[in-house]
């Protein structure tokens, strides 16, 4: 059963749920020295092509794919083949295997890899040094790997960790810095910076700047802002919303921000396999009020078939303040590598 993030998670002030918190902590305690433990004895092996890993230090929500898709597109716009490798999380097939959109499906190998084989190459593999050398075998100029930073079975040309850089209404991107489960952290916050090339700040299309004490975290690294913007326009007349991410909360506030009249709005668990009845009761909802169904390009991937004519797919996309500067970064790292 999948489980709604809690939001108490990124709340810097320890006392929201400090009682559950303060019950957690053995287990975050383990499954920090875990990780820590299986990076450190992990030999990272070259695929045959350089890799630029997009993670993150948190349990999702911070947007790694549209950053992804973006380096992508950033590479491709270079002339740099870039291919995309994830891991295929909710999917049941284990490849390695190259994502064909007409062919898979979200039940298949997940719903981010659909995403980024919309715009080029993409491979799932639970193996990710099978998939990055299946990649390379294919031609791959470099490979995009997708929430790779606490994966470290591969060598990396440039790690990248993608930082959600809103902090209005007392959250804080990484909370009080617990980890997992007293509070959303993968890794300690020093551990994952130690390993971390590069930070993408990843703001909503209607926040103004970065929190300079956010900033000043990442000490010496060089730091991104991008902006994730919507790709379209919402729909006019009433729309009901829906979102099955970390963090559907956003897409609620993004879709407002965006003009959309958005009559009502319901959240669901990340990665959410949407029931017929749910869909049927939101579309009754929609019709209550003489509306539309919308929802992200992620959700639209993971409906049923005979759904997705009667839902609106809201594609948004990340976008660089220094596009130039970050490119060259991208290129100089792959070009190196080889």
């Amino acid at each position: 059963m999948k489980l709604n993030t809690p939001r108490w998670w990124y709340a810097r002030d320890p006392r929201p749920a400090s009682v559950l918190r303060f019950l957690l902590k053995p287990a975050s305690w383990i499954w920090a020295v875990g990780t820590a433990r299986r990076i450190a004895r992990t030999t990272p092996v070259d695929a045959g092509a350089p890799v630029i890993s997009v993670g993150n230090l948190t349990v999702g929500g911070s947007g790694k794919t549209p950053v992804a898709r973006e380096v992508l597109r950033l590479l491709r716009s270079a002339g740099v083949d870039g291919h995309a490798l994830s891991r295929g999380y909710g999917g049941r097939l284990e490849g390695p295997l190259r994502v064909e959109p007409g062919a898979h499906t979200a039940q298949d190998v997940g719903d981010e890899p659909l995403m980024l084989a919309l715009d080029g190459p993409a491979w799932i593999a639970r193996d990710r040094v099978a998939g990055a050398r299946a990649a390379a075998t294919a031609g791959a100029g470099a490979i995009v790997l997708d929430d790779g930073h606490q994966n470290p079975s591969l060598k990396k040309a440039l790690s990248l960790i993608v930082v959600d850089g809103e902090t209005r209404d007392g959250e804080w991107p990484f909370g009080d810095g617990s980890v997992f489960p007293s509070g959303p952290m993968r890794e300690p916050l020093k551990a994952g910076l130690a390993r971390t090339d590069a930070v993408v700040v990843l703001m909503p299309a209607d926040a103004g700047e970065p929190d300079a004490e956010l900033i000043e975290s990442f000490a010496s690294l060089p730091v991104f802002v991008a902006r994730l913007l919507p790709a379209a326009a919402p729909p006019p007349g009433p729309l009901v919303g829906f979102a099955g991410i970390a963090k559907p909360w956003k897409v609620e506030r993004a879709l407002k921000a965006a003009g959309a009249e958005l009559a009502d709005f319901a959240p669901f668990p990340d990665h959410a396999a949407f029931r017929e009845e749910d869909l049927r009761f939101l579309a009754e909802r929609a019709q209550s009020f003489g509306g539309r169904l919308i929802t992200t390009e992620k959700d639209w991937s993971r409906l049923p078939g005979h759904w997705r004519a009667r839902v609106v797919s809201w594609p948004v996309k990340a976008t660089f303040n220094d596009e130039a500067e970050f490119t060259a970064l991208l290129t100089s790292r792959v070009h190196s590598a080889r």
